[in-house]
């Protein structure tokens, strides 16, 4: 049983480019390039692609704009998250976004009133009844980094005064007067001028004091340094990812838009969901 893998490109070099690369990394038994051209009216080559209504009347809409539709067949047995990636790593049109710009501008999507295939093929398309949606949640590790204090060190500088008992000598100078009795005859030769006429004599007391100087030196130096080193440290943790496992039962079905829709006999709301299943878990 083979599925059909489809995604929508703006240029034909991007298609031919995601073709080749498609077909060097899976088993592709065929694919083709649909563009205006080769698409005829609106869908008509769609329909052999076993797709939804949905997915044809966007793609129909995308090639009438001028796009360019990848269609390939692969082996069912090829792995679904493969395929997913390397699509991906094209520069393949994100549909969804797509659809919502066309309807700014006045498009309207598939609504199930008239559907969009080949042939006489008249398909009375019902609206969902019932719709649950399971969360797809993936865990990513981040790791980052903060600072937080391990200690350090803190230095206060302050003056202490410390007594300092010094001895020194300290000469003092007195002045004195003194009046001694003298009885002494002086003889002729011995009275002269210079006994008998007036003199000043005078003295000075000194005193020593105490003269206190300080001087400051340096004796040492306490140095505050901060330095920095680089490690590197090993994260091990855990992640968590929701699975799904989806159970389904008919024929042959088809993949399209990077996600696994159901065959030409698959409903709409059934591609749709597969499309979503797939989507998700290839990371889109």
């Amino acid at each position: 049983m083979s599925r059909t893998v489809t995604a929508l490109y703006d240029t034909r070099a991007e298609a031919e480019s995601a073709k080749q690369r498609l077909s060097s990394a899976v088993d592709v038994e065929s694919a083709r390039i649909i563009d205006k051209e080769s698409s005829g009216s609106q869908g008509s080559s769609l329909g052999s692609l076993g797709i939804s209504h949905e997915d044809r009347h966007a793609y129909g809409e995308g090639i009438n704009r001028g796009g360019f539709l990848l269609c390939a067949e692969v082996d069912s047995d090829e792995n679904a998250d493969e395929i997913v990636r390397i699509l991906e790593q094209t520069s393949s049109v994100d549909l969804d976004d797509r659809q919502n710009s066309w309807k700014s501008e006045g498009w309207a999507p598939f609504s199930g009133a008239s559907g969009i295939g080949g042939g006489g093929d008249r398909r009375t398309e019902s609206g969902t009844i019932q719709e649950e949606h399971i969360p797809i949640v993936e865990e990513h590790l981040n790791v980052g980094k903060r600072q937080v204090e391990r200690g350090g060190a803190r230095v206060r500088s302050y003056v202490r005064e410390t007594p300092v008992h010094e001895q020194v000598n300290l000469r003092e100078e007195h002045v004195s007067v003194e009046r001694r009795p003298v009885n002494e005859t002086l003889g002729r030769g011995e009275l002269s001028g210079d006994m008998l006429q007036e003199r000043t004599i005078e003295m000075t007391e000194t005193d020593e004091v105490p003269v206190v100087e300080k001087e400051a030196r340096v004796t040492e130096e306490v140095v505050v340094r901060k330095t920095a080193e680089e490690r590197t440290e090993q994260i091990d943790d855990t992640v968590r990812r929701t699975e799904v496992d989806v159970d389904e039962t008919g024929g042959q079905r088809s993949d399209s838009a990077f996600g696994f829709g159901g065959g030409s006999g698959q409903s709409g709301s059934e591609s749709r969901a597969d499309f979503e299943r797939t989507d998700r878990d290839g990371n889109r």
